[in-house]
């Protein structure tokens, strides 16, 4: 494995600063040619590395939704092992696709989407089922409706089928979020240690990384980076429709190494789809894909949720599918399947 540049400080992964790009980007310049990087494209075995939600928003502490695993500094400690595997791994990671959970306030998943029948919203993390809904407990809040453009009966409508979908898909039940990945907010942005590591991969290996927005629709949620939890309305009509460039992008690597936030819902949501794909068998997709296991935590909140057991069953699962579940400080060429031409 390569050094860790002298810039990168493990005790600065929690807190917030601006990147200096002109510094670095020297910096790494100096660095590609002392260590005799060769640019991206002449990668003969290439990977793709997958960074979800490595967002303020979800790995600093004290911002909406830190995913701090049941140790309480998950994502931070995350992020630690992270950066110094894009670090130690700069002349083997062809491309970086980092992926960015976008929102705005109204949306189905936030608490001003819903109400009682005495106008109060709900709690965070509230869970709302199809017989809530069906029951009255919860409603659609018709101003907000309107203010979308949309009419509130199909609100309200639109309301049970969702919640009906997710539970027939067997995924977890309408949660209510708190405001988080506010597009154009603080926490919408990267961590700055891991946007200071895939900028300096970005000028040494010459290499664009390829930003994916993800969750902009107002009436569905939209975990995985690949498609959104549903896909069709009370009238059959579109909601949104799979990221199929970017699983088509995903199948010309060599190797799909997924990392990032929360190990339980963002990251397995990105991997079940994956392993849903119509091309899994025919790419022989499974087995070129690598899990992160030390740069991934659960959603745990005290006394609310705890999705560790939900997150390793789906890991479990996404090993016997054939995926390799790996650690970041494991060299690359002894993960199954990489051959020595990792770093060719």
């Amino acid at each position: 494995m390569l050094p860790v540049p002298a810039h990168f400080d493990p005790a600065t992964v929690s807190e917030i600063w601006r990147v200096q790009y002109e510094e670095l980007a020297r910096e790494a310049e100096e660095w590609a040619e002392e260590h005799e990087i060769q640019p991206a494209v002449e990668d003969d075995f290439r990977i793709c590395l997958v960074a979800v939600d490595v967002q303020n928003t979800f790995c600093i502490p004290a911002f909406e939704l830190f995913v701090g695993g049941r140790s309480g500094t998950g994502a931070v400690d995350d992020n630690r092992r992270l950066c110094k595997f894009i670090y130690e791994n700069l002349d083997a990671i062809t491309k970086i696709v980092p992926t960015l959970d976008t929102h705005q306030a109204m949306q189905v998943f936030h608490a001003i989407w819903l109400v009682d029948a005495e106008g109060r919203h709900p709690q965070p993390y509230t869970l709302v089922s199809s017989d809530d809904v069906e029951s009255g407990r919860w409603l659609v809040d018709e101003v907000v409706a309107r203010s979308l453009g949309l009419d509130p009966e199909y609100a309200q409508r639109h309301l049970l089928h969702y919640t009906r979908e997710l539970e027939a898909s067997g995924k977890y039940k309408l949660t209510v979020w708190p405001y988080h990945a506010m597009l154009g907010g603080i926490g919408h942005a990267l961590v700055p240690a891991v946007e200071e590591a895939i900028f300096f991969h970005s000028v040494a290996r010459r290499s664009q990384p390829d930003f994916q927005q993800k969750g902009h629709s107002p009436l569905t949620e939209h975990y995985s980076v690949l498609g959104p939890e549903v896909t069709r309305g009370p009238d059959d009509e579109l909601l949104g429709e799979p990221n199929t460039p970017l699983l088509e992008e995903l199948l010309s690597f060599d190797a799909v190494v997924i990392a990032g936030q929360a190990k339980s819902h963002c990251v397995a949501w990105t991997i079940d789809d994956l392993l849903s794909s119509h091309l899994r068998d025919e790419r022989r997709l499974a087995e070129k894909v690598y899990l992160l296991e030390d740069c991934t935590s659960p959603v745990v909140v005290a006394g609310a949720v705890d999705y560790t057991e939900e997150a390793d069953a789906a890991f479990e699962r996404f090993a016997a599918a054939g995926m390799h579940v790996v650690r970041s400080t494991d060299p690359i060429e002894s993960w199954p399947g990489v051959a020595a031409s990792a770093r060719s």
